[in-house]
């Protein structure tokens, strides 16, 4: 590391300054000559379309170019030789076009996460910088041609790792470690899985890893689009200021009960009916389900036409049927190719007679005429996603002929409803029964494609879940995170590979995150004791970090108790997290507020009380700096898979973990 002068350090650090402010100044300018295009570009613009599609782009960038003064325009400096690049959120040139900061993403960026003494890449001296709220505080210094490298020692990279937690999460460009940029720094084409321990970053490696295809493919993505999809719009919201500070603005952010939307969710039913549905095997259901109403045609058709009467046979009506079978096409496209092809024969027969090529208005005509609609609707029927599923579990007839072979009798009795509404519309879907609906939806049409799809918390994807992601990735690729250990729902992944491949990516790499630099060592140590029980193949979780606490008690009252220790908490910076089992959640929000502490709930992520009061079924994803978990006992007993959500629950804290507790801890833990 190199030592300073006390002159020399005032000097560079009034020079690291100075440019940090003309850099502001500079990029403060972009967004002024970007607005004032936005303002006249109408006025340029040949027609209205071109004025629009220019609006959208230059409003977009407006949009990209926002400042925010809290956060370090950049972070870090590279020296070549003569040479000296500051990187980072995004670029910024001065008046003449000359850059003064790069993009962290520009392939010379790559140097400032890879660079080591043992591989320098042509950099004499990396450079990081210390800041406060966006202020320019401090800088280090690694001459890496001289052998001289940090690593994890360094104090400025310690210290903003540690940086207490309020509010939404924020990005990491400044401390990407090089196992992490090598996963963000993946091709396009490359769908990946990372199984990462609590606080290796794995959300922030999915994240970022969006942002860098986004500018190194920004046409082609902006086209087919960027979708991230969480777990719950908690989590949701919890990361949506990420890719906004990074630049970028136009990345849809979905949970999976957002996908799929066809029906609305009105009921709840039985856990083992819903784990049911969510099993691959109703796949293979709706598909019989979808092909058995494919039929041999029994008639030939006969048209009116005039003067003249057309007539199309068994045997050339059989053939239209079974190539357009063969060649499978989504339900309803075959549908229209067997219509199309039905009346390419009349109209064969119409040119031979006439000796002129039929209007489009003859052909559409044809298509809708009485004998050509009976045709279809006999030999390949119109369906509906609601209708197929309606009638699949509202008959156990239908549900036999789909099944049999697949389901056993006692499964097919457990799916079909005792009281079913007489319609699709009249019908109170569930959200398992809503994955159905999609899957069929799915095999009558082909849906939207996204270019990238990154999927976070994805243990808990049932193999149905996984195949509604597929179908909206299919052309594209994937970036799969999660952590086996974390699975809590019925259906919870127990390897990555069966998920990839109801995901439809099953090469896909498996890239083990294990060592963490979120979770102090004594936290984890403590929350890895739970690993053997959980009955998962995941390495222990390790960490970097010697720092934080970890206090166990046993307490007379919980709510009580829970009061002192966030009062406690509030002494140090940063934000706290009340967990529990779901049906105390309330009962502790009243006791804080009895005792003047305000709180927020999981979804408040911009509210200004540092505590935040969560169920346990809705932490999954997200940190504080100070945990207080509140009778784990409780938290196991709610759900089967209670083992599982209280790993999840104790490695949320980033700083201290207080575990409060009056029933004795689960064995695991003792």
């Amino acid at each position: 590391m190199t030592l300073h002068a006390p002159v020399s350090l005032d000097t560079e650090l009034a020079a690291e300054r100075a440019h940090l402010d003309a850099s502001r100044a500079a990029l403060a300018r972009m967004r002024e000559r970007t607005e004032a295009l936005f303002a006249t570009g109408h006025n340029v613009a040949g027609d209205a379309f071109t004025a629009e599609t220019l609006g959208r782009t230059l409003s977009r960038r407006v949009a990209e170019l926002a400042d925010q003064p809290d956060t370090p325009l950049f972070f870090g400096r590279l020296t070549f030789g003569d040479e000296k690049h500051h990187i980072g959120r995004r670029h910024v040139t001065d008046d003449l076009g000359e850059p003064m900061v790069l993009d962290w993403r520009a392939p010379v960026s790559r140097a400032f996460y890879r660079a080591s003494a043992r591989d320098p890449q042509d950099v004499t001296v990396r450079r990081r910088f210390g800041f406060d709220r966006g202020a320019l505080t401090s800088f280090e210094d690694e001459r890496l041609d001289r052998g001289e490298e940090l690593g994890t020692a360094s104090r400025i990279l310690t210290a903003e790792i540690e940086r207490p937690r309020v509010g939404p999460m924020r990005d990491i460009v400044a401390t990407i470690q090089p196992e992490q940029d090598e996963l963000v720094r993946a091709d396009l084409a490359d769908s990946i899985c990372v199984q990462g321990a609590p606080g290796t970053g794995k959300t922030a490696v999915g994240l970022h890893r969006a942002a860098y295809l986004l500018y190194l493919h920004r046409e082609r993505l902006r086209r087919s689009g960027v979708l991230i999809v969480g777990p719950n719009r908690a989590f949701l919201s919890y990361i949506a200021a990420v890719l906004p500070a990074l630049g970028e603005v136009e990345v849809a952010q979905a949970t999976v009960e957002d996908l799929i939307t066809r029906v609305p969710v009105r009921a709840v039913e039985d856990p083992a009916v819903a784990t049911l549905k969510h099993d691959p095997r109703m796949a293979e259901v709706l598909r019989r389900a979808v092909e058995s109403r494919v039929a041999v045609p029994a008639e030939p058709i006969m048209v009116s036409d005039g003067s003249f009467r057309w007539r199309i046979g068994l045997d050339p009506l059989h053939r239209v049927v079974e190539e357009t079978r063969r060649e499978g096409l989504p339900y309803t496209t075959g549908r229209e190719r067997v219509r199309a092809r039905v009346v390419g024969l009349l109209q064969r027969q119409s040119e031979a007679r006439r000796a002129e090529s039929p209007s489009d208005a003859w052909l559409r005509r044809m298509g809708k005429c009485r004998p050509v609609a009976d045709f279809l609707d006999a030999a390949w029927p119109a369906l509906t996603p609601e209708g197929l599923v309606h009638s699949l579990l509202a008959d156990p007839a239908a549900l036999a002929a789909a099944a049999d072979g697949v389901l056993t009798d006692a499964e097919q009795a457990l799916l079909t409803w005792a009281k079913p509404a007489r319609t699709p519309k009249a019908t109170k879907w569930t959200a398992a029964d809503a994955v159905l609906v999609d899957e069929a939806a799915g095999l009558l049409e082909r849906p939207a494609g996204f270019g990238h799809v990154v999927v976070d918390e994805a243990q808990d994807l049932s193999p149905m879940q996984c195949r509604a992601i597929a179908r909206r990735s299919e052309h594209g690729s994937i970036t799969l995170l999660g952590d086996l250990a974390q699975g809590t729902a019925p259906w919870a992944a127990r390897n990555w590979r069966e998920s990839l491949a109801h995901l439809g990516k099953p090469d896909a790499a498996v890239v083990p995150l294990s060592v963490g630099f979120r979770v102090p060592a004594a936290v984890v140590a403590f929350a890895n004791r739970l690993l053997p029980a959980l009955e998962v193949d995941v390495p222990p979780a390790e960490s970097l970090r010697r720092d934080g606490t970890l206090d166990v008690r046993t307490v007379a009252d919980p709510a009580a108790a829970t009061v002192v220790e966030v009062r406690a908490a509030l002494g140090h910076d940063g934000s706290v997290g009340v967990i529990a089992a779901d049906d105390a959640v309330a009962g502790l929000r009243a006791a804080l507020a009895a005792a003047g502490i305000d709180t927020a709930t999981a979804d408040e992520v911009e509210a200004a009380a540092r505590v935040t009061v969560v169920p346990a079924t809705l932490v999954k994803g997200l940190e504080y700096d100070h945990v207080v978990v509140v009778e784990p006992a409780a938290i196991v007993a709610a759900e089967p898979r209670g083992l599982h959500r209280l790993y999840v629950a104790l490695t949320r804290a980033v700083s201290r973990l207080t575990v409060l507790h009056t029933a004795p801890l689960p064995a695991p833990l003792g």
